[in-house]
């Protein structure tokens, strides 16, 4: 933070998480999920799997088991996610598990229109 203050930056605001989850600080445990990931036997899924590595739809288990490894140190390109589920014609969203709505929550500020439920 002093960093980003001395660099000029006009704001800086701790988050409140548990961890430097989606940054290069997590190479280290990337490492470790790796080698669970690559004992574990994927296939194809039945529909489009959204990854926020780049928020694009994949239906390659291959690609979906690289994007699960790089996910822990990459960024989130949720805006980018949202935007292509409603381009492609996804229409509701179902937020489950997690305490609260807040990734409804984040859904209605892409898009006020869409419909949103959290169980």
């Amino acid at each position: 933070m002093i960093k980003l203050t001395e660099a000029g930056a006009r704001r800086v605001v701790v988050l409140p998480v548990g961890g430097a989850f989606h940054s290069p600080l997590m190479q280290p445990a990337q490492d470790e999920l790796a080698q669970a990931i690559n004992s574990t036997d994927f296939a194809n899924p039945v529909c489009p799997v959204y990854q926020n590595v780049h928020g694009q739809p994949v239906t390659d288990h291959e690609l979906i088991w690289k994007n699960l490894i790089a996910q822990l140190t990459a960024f989130v390109r949720w805006t980018q996610t949202v935007e292509n589920m409603l381009a492609n014609g996804i229409s509701e969203f179902i937020e489950v598990g997690g305490s609260g709505a807040v990734l409804c929550g984040l859904i209605r500020r892409i898009n006020k229109e869409v419909a949103t439920d959290a169980i």
